[in-house]
């Protein structure tokens, strides 16, 4: 058993009152999830310019 079953079967043993920890620490890993995605789409920009220039060419294709 892997993945979501495991999971399912994991948060099916935990007793009812931790269930809201569960969900809380879920909630943690999605916003964490997002918060990555967000902040490397906002720094593109900014390292743009450092990127994409002449002199660092040679290592576009590395």
């Amino acid at each position: 058993m892997y993945g979501r079953d495991l999971l399912i079967n994991e948060i099916d043993k935990l007793p009812e009152e931790l269930l809201p920890e569960v969900l809380d620490f879920i909630k943690f890993l999605e916003a964490k999830e997002n918060l990555a995605s967000v902040s490397q789409s906002l720094s593109e920009k900014t390292f743009e310019k450092i990127w994409d220039n002449n002199e660092d060419a040679i290592y576009d294709s590395l």
